[in-house]
């Protein structure tokens, strides 16, 4: 398989600036190790900040990246930097790529017999791949049919092992819950369990799926009081077996007989076990007839959409989950229709650039999109149409909307502009991101981009850097006013910090004691005082520490005898502190 449709620009579409930035750095500096490609499949280990290194997995199609996963907990819009990384190996140096056999070429050398001892082996080694293999043997004796034959006849998925790992999930639990574990020890397996039914609908098999839910919520049902005794809390399970009961429900073909054995299960597991299954049940009511809704899909729209009455809570989510299903059955016209009426506008424009509908979309776009998200979502879709042009003029009227994502939008776009040349279209985008989250980096990337223009601009970018007031952005700010030799700024950021923000204090006390010593000599005997005045010892230490400063601020201010007169001050007052003394002598702070 070919990586030559992946580019530097493609790597940026699919990440933010952030991201792009480190795992550029990771890949310059080397912590992109043993690249492999099987096939289509592409693996690596990357080194960070753990003691092993992150493993990076990369699923390649015609088009380039189909997609992508790494070990490592990021949890934010795009790829991480690891996979950044490793994609930068493939772009720059497609000739470091150790190539492999496929798995299917591996397992092609293996008769039958060789193929049990080789399983037996991994379980062996891995004990708790016989549980996923239990799973995966169920799943493919089904025979699931695909989802373009759906009158074809499917058999039934044996409830008994899910029955049987939820129990077991409920009891691992349990004794967790009674040694005093405060985390959720049961959450995230039986999540695991309800994808496995959503597996299925996204297949179109709603049959299967609907076996496996009713085996995981009654068996919820009815063991959940053992752990709900200990402060377990159903919400969090509740609401994504709703969810997936519901898609399960639109995707089965059932019976009148089949819709009220399910209604009555669903309400009697509400009562039983304090679930809302609210959503589930209306998709149950209304299914694909529902007179509203075929109107809909028709293009019959009006202002009330779907709904007759009071719009529940849960329309939207309801909604997402139609046009899912529409998705994977590619009634792409009828997805339109019901995202319009359902004023799901994100999913509207970008359907309509995925579709190659782009003059469609564009003048859609003029008149329904309201948020920063939907410009950023419906400009990234159209990038990957290949329509960059018209993915700028998307991307810049969304930089004048409300919304959360001005940081990522502005260096996005500014990433876009540059790459067709708009400098100027570049400096404004990167601005904007830039008033959303200052940093150093994108600092200097104005810097570059304003040429002689620089001066004018940086008094408006200090401004912006003064009046942020965003939580956790100290030590940017304190990078850029020290790049820029504004020593009272930098004071001003962290004179009142607690002492947690140490490396920070101690950076600006360190360029301070020429401009300032006496800021310097107040701030770190004040420091210093109040740990040894505590009689802390633990903390003694980082007590030394601020002395030092406060020592090299007299000393280089011309107040040595102001120092020795403080230090025999201190002994004065805390010479029965052994460990303290003895700190002050190893130190030398004569």
């Amino acid at each position: 398989m070919s990586i030559s449709n992946i580019s530097e620009f493609t790597i940026r579409r699919h990440t933010n600036t952030k991201s792009f930035q480190r795992g550029e750095a990771y890949y310059t500096g080397g912590a992109v190790l043993n690249v492999i490609q099987r096939g289509n499949l592409l693996q690596a280990e990357v080194n960070g900040a753990e003691a092993k290194p992150y493993r990076v997995c990369l699923n390649l199609d015609n088009d380039g990246l189909a997609s992508g996963s790494c070990t490592c907990a990021y949890d934010f819009e795009g790829w991480c930097k690891h996979i950044v990384a490793t994609m930068l190996v493939c772009v720059r140096q497609p000739e470091s790529i150790e190539q492999r056999p496929t798995l299917e070429k591996l397992l092609d050398c293996l008769d039958h017999i060789q193929t049990q001892h080789l399983l037996q082996e991994l379980v062996a080694a891995h004990p708790q791949l016989i549980e996923a293999i239990d799973q995966h043997v169920s799943w493919m004796t089904t025979n699931p049919t695909p989802k373009k034959q759906p009158t074809q006849p499917r058999n039934t998925v044996n409830p008994a092992p899910f029955r049987q790992q939820v129990r077991q999930i409920i009891r691992d639990g349990l004794r967790y819950l009674e040694d005093g574990c405060e985390e959720d020890p049961i959450s995230e397996e039986l999540l695991s369990l309800v994808q496995t039914a959503v597996d299925f609908s996204e297949q179109g098999d709603g049959d299967n799926a609907i076996a496996i839910l009713e085996a995981i919520t009654s068996t919820c049902a009815e063991n959940w009081d053992d752990v709900a005794d200990y402060g377990a809390d159903n919400e969090e399970i509740a609401q994504e077996l709703d969810q997936a009961w519901c898609e399960a429900i639109l995707t089965a073909e059932l019976t009148q007989e089949e819709k009220i054995d399910i209604q009555v299960n669903l309400e009697t597991w509400q009562d039983e076990w304090n679930a809302d299954f609210a959503m589930s049940l209306e998709a149950l009511r209304q299914g694909w007839d529902d007179p509203e809704l075929v109107q809909v899909l028709l293009g019959n729209i009006t202002n009330r959409g779907v709904w007759r009455g009071e719009v529940p809570d849960y329309a939207d989510d309801l909604a997402l989950i139609r046009l899912k299903i529409l998705e994977g059955q590619e009634r792409y016209q009828e997805y339109l229709y019901l995202a319009e009426a359902e004023g799901q506008t994100q999913h509207y424009l970008t359907m309509l650039g995925r579709l190659g509908k782009i003059d469609e979309a564009i003048a859609a776009a003029q008149t329904q999109m309201t948020s920063m998200e939907q410009a950023f979502t419906l400009a990234k879709t159209l990038a990957q149409q290949g329509a960059l042009t018209e993915a700028l003029e998307i991307a810049q009227t969304g930089l004048n909307l409300p919304g959360r994502c001005q940081y990522e939008l502005g260096f996005w776009t500014g990433d876009l502009a540059e790459e067709l040349g708009n400098q100027e279209a570049a400096l404004l985008a990167i601005r904007a991101g830039f008033q959303a989250k200052p940093s150093l980096v994108d600092y200097q990337k104005i810097k570059d981009l304003a040429g002689e223009n620089w001066e004018s601009i940086k008094i408006d970018l200090l401004k912006v850097v003064r009046a942020c007031e965003i939580w956790g952005l100290e030590s940017a700010k304190v990078d850029i006013f020290l790049f820029e030799g504004l020593i009272e700024d930098a004071i001003a950021i962290v004179t009142e910090l607690r002492s947690y923000h140490g490396e920070l204090i101690h950076r600006v006390m360190k360029a301070a004691i020429p401009h300032n010593p006496h800021w310097v000599i107040a701030n770190a005997c004040r420091r210093a005082e109040s740990i040894m005045d505590a009689g802390k010892a633990e903390y003694y230490e980082e007590a030394v520490n601020w002395l030092k400063k406060a020592q090299a601020a007299y000393l280089e201010s011309g107040q040595k005898v102001e120092w020795l007169r403080y230090r025999a001050q201190l002994i004065e007052i805390h010479g029965r502190k052994r460990k303290l003394m003895g700190l002050l002598k190893e130190q030398d702070m004569n």
